[in-house]
């Protein structure tokens, strides 16, 4: 039943709010099981006893991981720390390699225990969240050196597994990827003071299984845009590179839904903007790509969306665009940019 607030609004009771929160955990969980619906039976063949083998395998160099991924975090990012105006102190290593440490046992346990994605995803986002929260209450960018923490020693647990064993882990891992890196149990947490049936819930809803896809499509497009284009982690067609701009797109897709939901841009303005500011030049990601992401991403909206569903995003939509404007960043197109439009 529905409570009223002091200008007599109808909110959602708590038991409500708590039926939202699982539904819209359960509609990005479904992603796992739609993406990787033909890894099924790859799943499910493979024993116990093997799942066992290779998350005892990986438990074992956890700790020696955890240290060779931090080297590898500070080298790319500590010149950021000054560059960014950045208190050293909010860094803490011991910290983040313990909190990667914690949940990369959990995520190889689950494994191991033949835990599907999906579920992992249910139980695992709620930790994540808190951890996140964590890092960015005081200064939101604190969350890019966290990320690369998890990042890092992701990638090199898999390099010591062989092609067809990390097609069985790398989802579990991306179940990490997906909640470290967006505000999902804030986006959920925040819908939950919805009405069910209000405008910007139902659109949310109706949008929320298709992000995968979008980012899909999205990726791809761009890829196919500039097949010379390299980042620092190699090709925009490398599997590393495209699963990373997959994720991105999501992200930025969570990150205005956000917005919406709180009627304000300061998720874009205070987490998302200062985090590429500091990412992407770093890793040798051209603003001009973001541009085109946020460009497409605006076109598959509008296609998805009503028009009085897509009225309630263009406002942030448009703030988007305007902070990653060329007169912000202004950037010479790429030559095989140039070659692509003529």
């Amino acid at each position: 039943m529905n409570t009223k607030d002091k200008r007599g609004n109808s909110q959602p009771s708590q038991t409500e709010k708590i039926a939202t929160v699982r539904k819209l955990s359960k509609l990005w969980a479904k992603k796992y099981v739609q993406q990787h619906s033909t890894s099924e039976k790859t799943w499910q063949s493979n024993s116990t006893g093997l799942r066992a083998v290779i998350a005892q395998r990986l438990l074992d160099s956890l700790r020696t991981v955890m240290i060779q991924a931090w080297t590898k975090t500070e080298a790319l990012l500590c010149q950021e720390i000054k560059r960014q105006g950045i208190n050293y102190r909010l860094i803490d290593p011991w910290q983040i390699t313990k909190d990667t440490y914690s949940v990369y046992e959990k995520v190889l346990l689950a494994y191991s225990d033949q835990v599907s994605p999906e579920r992992l995803c249910l139980f695992l986002s709620s930790d994540l969240g808190r951890i996140r929260q964590n890092y960015t209450t005081i200064d939101p960018r604190v969350i890019a050196f966290v990320s690369m923490q998890f990042h890092y020693s992701g990638q090199l647990l898999l390099k010591s597994l062989s092609p067809q064993e990390q097609a069985t882990v790398r989802v579990y891992f991306q179940v990490i990827d997906d909640c470290l890196y967006m505000p999902l149990q804030r986006l959920y947490k925040t819908a939950a003071n919805y009405d069910h049936q209000s405008l910007a819930l139902v659109s949310l809803r109706q949008l929320l299984p298709d992000q995968i896809l979008i980012a899909q499509q999205i990726a791809t497009r761009i890829s196919d845009l500039h097949p010379n284009y390299h980042c620092h982690s190699g090709s925009l067609v490398n599997p590393t590179v495209q699963a990373a701009s997959i994720r991105d797109v999501e992200m930025f897709q969570i990150y205005l839904w956000l917005c919406v939901l709180e009627r304000s841009i300061a998720p874009i303005q205070q987490e998302l903007f200062p985090l590429c500011v500091m990412l992407y030049p770093t890793l040798n990601v051209g603003w001009e790509l973001v541009r085109q992401m946020i460009h497409l991403l605006g076109l598959e909206f509008g296609k998805r969306l009503s028009r009085q569903q897509f009225a309630l995003v263009l406002p942030y939509f448009k703030v988007l665009w305007d902070m990653f404007s060329p007169e912000v960043f202004p950037e010479p197109l790429p030559v095989e940019m140039l070659e692509n439009s003529a």
